[in-house]
Formats: C-alpha cells, sequence, structure tokens
C-alpha cells in the first residue's frame, strides 16, 4: 500500500493514477470527502493534525508528502508526519520540497523545508526528495478571468522561469516511489524552457484561439491575492523568485529527463491537455 497526501490535487491525482497503473494499492488522502478512480481506498486527514493520518497509514510500505500552505506556517509541526509514519510501519517518504530550499535557503519558508528535509534524511526510512520549480498548474489560477473576460492578470509579465507540467512531477514521484534506485536522490524538477506569465497567456489564447488580455499587477497586488491562500512569508518567498530569478532558477534541470528518459513537457503541453478549464 502507498498512501499519496494531496491526493486531490495537480500532482497527487496523477500521481495516484500512476500508482495504479503500475499495479499498486493506493490510498489518497484529502482533507475533505473526495471521489477516487475505482480500486483507491480515500482516507479524510487533515495534516495539520497528524494523528489524523494514523488510520491512512495502516499497512503502508510508503507515504508520498506533499504540504499544503498552512504547514509552512510559524508554529506548524510537519516534521511529526516523519516519526508518525516511522511509527506505523511506512519504510519510504518520498517528500515533494521547494526548488527554493537550494536557490534560496535564507527564505522563511525555505528554512522549514529545509529543516523537514533533513528529518527525513536523519530519520532512518529510505527517503527522496524532489524539488520542483514554479509548476505550470498555477496557471488554472487565471482561468475564472480568461473564461469570462479573456484576461490575465499577473505580476512582472517579462520576467520569465522554466515552471514545469504537475504530471512530471507526478511521474517522478512515482518512479521515486517504487524503483530503489532512487533512494536518497534529490531532484530538481523543471520544464524545458524559461517562459514568462505574458508567454503564457499568449500559449493559453492559441490554444483557445481567441485574443487573451495581458493585465500586469504591482507586487503588492499580487500578494494580496496570494495570501488568500498562503502564509504572508510563502507568499513573500515566492514573488522574490519570480520578480528576480537568479542564474540556479532560470536553469534548465536534467532531473526529469535522467529519471524518465525523456524530455519535460512544455507548458503548451499542458496547456492542450487543460483547456477544457480556460473556455
Amino acid at each position: 500500500m502507498i498512501v499519496v497526501t494531496g491526493a486531490t490535487g495537480n500532482v497527487g491525482r496523477p500521481l495516484t493514477r500512476a500508482l495504479i497503473e503500475a499495479g499498486e494499492q493506493v490510498t489518497a488522502v484529502s482533507r475533505h470527502a473526495a471521489a477516487v478512480p475505482d480500486g483507491v481506498r480515500h482516507a479524510a486527514a487533515d495534516l495539520a493534525e497528524p494523528a489524523s493520518l494514523t488510520p491512512a497509514l495502516d499497512g503502508a510500505k510508503a507515504l508520498f508528502l506533499l504540504l499544503s500552505g498552512d504547514l509552512h506556517a510559524p508554529g506548524a509541526r510537519p516534521a511529526d508526519i516523519i516519526g508518525l509514519a516511522q511509527v506505523s510501519g511506512v519504510r519510504r517518504i518520498v517528500l515533494l520540497s521547494s526548488q527554493g530550499v537550494a536557490t534560496r535557503p535564507l527564505g522563511p519558508s525555505r528554512v522549514a523545508m529545509r529543516a523537514l528535509e533533513d528529518a527525513l534524511r536523519e530519520s532512518g526510512l529510505d527517503w527522496a526528495v524532489l524539488r520542483p520549480g514554479g509548476f505550470a498548474s498555477n496557471a488554472l489560477a487565471w482561468a475564472e478571468s480568461v473564461r469570462t473576460q479573456r484576461a490575465v492578470a499577473a505580476p512582472f509579465g517579462d520576467v520569465g522561469v522554466p515552471v514545469v507540467d504537475p504530471a512530471d512531477i507526478a511521474e517522478v514521484a512515482a518512479a521515486c516511489l517504487l524503483d530503489d534506485r532512487h533512494t536518497g536522490g534529490v531532484y530538481e524538477l523543471t520544464g524545458p524552457e524559461v517562459i514568462t506569465p505574458r508567454q503564457q497567456a499568449e500559449a493559453i489564447a492559441a490554444e483557445l484561439g481567441s485574443p487573451v488580455r495581458f493585465h500586469e499587477l504591482t507586487r503588492d497586488e499580487a500578494k494580496a491575492a496570494m495570501t488568500q491562500f498562503v502564509p504572508a512569508e510563502l507568499a513573500d518567498d515566492t514573488l522574490d523568485i519570480i520578480a528576480a530569478p537568479n542564474p540556479a532558477e532560470l536553469r534548465i534541470s536534467p532531473d526529469v529527463e535522467r529519471v524518465l528518459g525523456r524530455s519535460p513537457s512544455p507548458f503548451n503541453g499542458w496547456v492542450a491537455r487543460n483547456i477544457a478549464a480556460f473556455r
């Protein structure tokens, strides 16, 4: 049995499918009740209360650990989840971390994530760490405005980073959960190209066959929108990167290809698969 946290999200859904296709039994964990594929067990748990995860871990051999934004907040104790997994007999954890742990190690949210990575390394369990950059699926935040106004609003319109397709993250995660060769691996995951928010809007417009207007937000406007969903510290850390990515954050990582034997998927490929959200 493999337990997938964040199973209803942009990484968890394709990861669950990949594990099923590999013949694995899967427990899909989300905070609330959710529909899951046939043959998958669902468990509701709030990772801010690690004990709520105990029933899901019964009989599990591996855990995919994805933290929600509130587990980056001051006072959160996500390392308790690792201890709970040990007690429950889990033998392997694959942690979804962040590229910023290496590229911006002094950011408050990155310090907390580094501490979690260190706790995992010291746990005695088999482990792997995934460090993605920006997600292509962050563009879903524009879906309503594209549908209703054919408009995208984002900060730093002409500053790009190599955003990664969540399906690629999921496929790498599945490999790390299933293949001992990846034990102890730390993988930086990016897309194959640097792409700006304005260019992302153009890619959506091209797939729609309809113009999409781009409106550039100020940093303060962007932070106000982000802090509706994540702690202010995490919003600031993210905005620091997308405002002025450093050379390490602009680098196209070879790790997706190293693990999967193929190039990472481009942003327009993600758009083509998800265009219904923008129609």
